[in-house]
């Protein structure tokens, strides 16, 4: 994914105005008649045309600076899989007195009849409104009478109190666009640092001096007036393994740095972290809570009783944070009272739970920090300069010795420095009572590991009977006592486990350390399962990928022009030895492979034998990075690939006379 950075100023070579909207219900054969060929041929619907344009305007009612918003948009529909484009959603936001609003919302609908051009208004009753939360209302409305080969086309205008965040555009959606064109009116005595994010380029950008464009107590202001368009855009393809796609859309962001003062001096808007540090430090609901110690002083001689180290204390308090307030599923940075209340509901949001453990931990003279962070699906913060609202969880950081662990105890059944794959986003900022802050690296070495033991004895009967056994560590392990834990007993879980598997049968089970989360999970099952299919000469053809088959590719895009995130390095092991009734050989089998991906990011191992009437199938299936970069993407595709090819072929064994 690229950034680049666009920093201007009022000091601008002027260029002839060429941005404009497009006159709404104008419709023409060519809109009707787009080739999507000539974009993407498998697209259910295309963007024709698209504009949109902000300024800053001083509202008449309030006197206070506003940001007005004006879209515009024509789309093709081709089929039904491209009627959802019909269905339109404006998310609007508030707080407190401070509040966006839609207006002038005007949709049609144009169909082709007897070869006129049908226009079907939308009814101004299709609108309504609906609260999503407290912060945010989603205005909808769906445009009428679609059809196959429709075209929509719709517009509104919001105002915005919110001038920080002039409003972005995104060029890049999931439907490709023929035309997208922005149009920016920015006040002279407002500076913004302006990024184009993605990984497409501008087609054209033009700026020149809009005269006396706002007017401030009677004294004109002078407009930077910028066009930004791009020009044949496809579509965002969300995958399987990435972050969130604002990572990796082509869109234009604004971000206010500074503006002028009445009497001429600038007053900045972005801050450093210095300031931010003492703002969080000094936050009631963020740092003050951090040094909430004395909540554990009298309960840190039970909590450390079996300890010896501080590696163990740190430990003893994580399971005891984990156990004491449970997460109420709400994110954010901040504690949503405090963590006294907190620890006396045993509830709170991300930041009670582990603000508490940061106050704990440093109740036992360890330590300990606080980690803000964004989310995987909330997009990477801002690492040039702070944007708080960048931020939306918190974690603790504990040093010890030499070593530093970032623990969550919002997830019971993850083990001390195991971070939840929500977490696992780019950098976080640590936050320390002491030292300013600085970035952390929020990505994992630490391998998720499992392995698949079976050894079995086939019958006269053709069935195979044996013991499955499997040992889990890391997110593996995580991820499935995290499935047991949604049953209501292991039982339960092996019987809908058993029910997934048609061809094996599952006759006891034992399951270690469910709750025991820093040992290896294991579970160990009798199973009976009958594979085997009998030729009637003598021959046995069998397939040995039951355990963990790769069925299907995750990577099917000719191209991805954004990183493949795994989250975490895994290995995958699985030995089946099988043990045969009389002499056979083995006449037919899956090829052995052994193929790797560049500079070492992973390998696929598989080897068939017979020895001593034991059938054998060793496979590893190893990926050694967290994240591999959109130039690597061809190779993931093709490694897969032919795993599940050869995943395909059969073992046939024959019977010697």
């Amino acid at each position: 994914m690229k950034t680049i950075f666009l920093f201007f100023f009022l000091s601008l070579c002027v260029f002839n105005s060429f941005a404009q909207d497009f006159s709404f219900g104008q419709i023409t054969s060519d809109d009707f008649n787009f080739d999507r060929n000539k974009l993407d041929s498998n697209a259910n619907a295309v963007v024709l045309k698209e504009f949109g344009t902000s300024r800053i305007n001083i509202n008449d009612d309030t006197g206070q600076s506003e940001l007005v918003f004006i879209y515009h948009v024509k789309i093709k529909i081709y089929n039904k899989e491209g009627y959802g484009q019909a269905n339109i959603l404006i998310p609007t936001y508030k707080n407190g007195s401070r509040e966006e609003t839609v207006s002038e919302i005007r949709a049609a609908t144009f169909n082709s009849v007897n070869g006129k051009f049908v226009e079907t208004a939308m009814d101004k009753k299709a609108i309504f409104s609906e609260n999503k939360s407290k912060y945010v209302t989603l205005t909808k409305f769906t445009l009428p009478n679609i059809q196959d080969g429709s075209v929509i086309e719709y517009s509104f205008s919001l105002e915005s109190p919110r001038i920080f965040n002039f409003r972005t555009w995104e060029f890049q959606t999931d439907i490709p666009k023929v035309y997208s064109e922005y149009l920016v009116f920015i006040p002279a005595i407002y500076n913004y640092n302006v990024s184009l994010r993605g990984y497409y380029k501008l087609s054209d950008t033009k700026t020149e001096v809009s005269k006396e464009c706002l007017r401030i107590n009677g004294v004109p202001i002078d407009c930077s007036k910028i066009t930004y368009i791009m020009k044949n855009i496809p579509a965002f393809i969300e995958e399987e393994y990435m972050t969130a796609p604002s990572n990796f859309k082509s869109a234009i962001y604004f971000e206010l740095t500074d503006w002028q003062m009445p009497d001429g001096r600038r007053q900045s808007y972005t801050k450093t972290w210095k300031d931010v540090d003492y703002e969080l430090k000094t936050e009631k609901t963020l740092g003050k809570q951090m040094k909430r110690d004395e909540l554990f002083k009298d309960l840190m001689p039970s909590i450390l009783k079996n300890t010896d180290d501080d590696l163990s204390k740190a430990k003893a308090i994580y399971e005891y944070i984990k156990k004491q307030v449970k997460w109420n599923r709400y994110y954010g940075i901040y504690s949503e009272d405090n963590i006294k209340k907190a620890l006396s509901l045993h509830s709170g949001d991300v930041a009670d739970v582990n603000l508490s453990l940061i106050a704990a931990l440093s109740a036992a003279n360890l330590d300990a920090e606080a980690v803000i962070l964004s989310t995987r699906e909330n997009g990477k913060p801002n690492n040039l300069y702070p944007v708080i609202s960048d931020f939306n969880y918190l974690i603790a950081k504990v040093n010890i010795g030499d070593k530093s662990y970032l623990i969550d105890a919002t997830e019971p059944l993850l083990p001390f420095g195991l971070l939840p794959l929500r977490c696992l986003n780019d950098k976080g900022r640590v936050i320390n009572l002491k030292k300013p802050s600085y970035w952390i690296d929020l990505t994992t070495k630490q391998k998720s590991t499992v392995t698949y033991s079976m050894d079995a004895k086939l019958g006269a009967d053709g069935k195979i009977t044996g013991n499955i056994v499997t040992n889990s560590t890391g997110y593996e392990a995580f991820s499935t006592r995290t499935e047991i834990k949604k049953y209501s007993s292991p039982d339960e879980y092996v019987e809908k486990l058993d029910e997934r598997l048609p061809n094996l049968k599952i006759l006891k089970h034992e399951i270690r350390n469910i709750d025991s989360v820093e040992n290896i999970l294991t579970e160990i099952y009798q199973i009976e399962m009958s594979p085997m299919a009998n030729s009637g000469n003598g021959e046995l053809n069998f397939n040995p990928f039951f355990i963990n088959p790769i069925r299907k590719n995750p990577f099917n895009l000719t191209e991805r022009t954004y990183p493949v995130d795994l989250g975490f390095p895994s290995y995958q092991r699985i030995n089946l030895n099988i043990t045969l009734p009389g002499d056979f050989e083995l006449a037919e089998k899956p090829k052995d492979m052994a193929i790797g991906l560049p500079n070492s990011g992973g390998k696929y191992l598989l080897q068939t034998q017979m020895i001593n009437n034991m059938l054998s199938v060793s496979q590893i299936l190893e990926f050694s990075d967290a994240i591999y970069e959109a130039d690597q993407y061809p190779y993931l595709k093709e490694f897969y690939s032919r795993i599940i090819q050869n995943q395909k072929a059969d073992v046939q064994l024959k019977k010697i006379n």
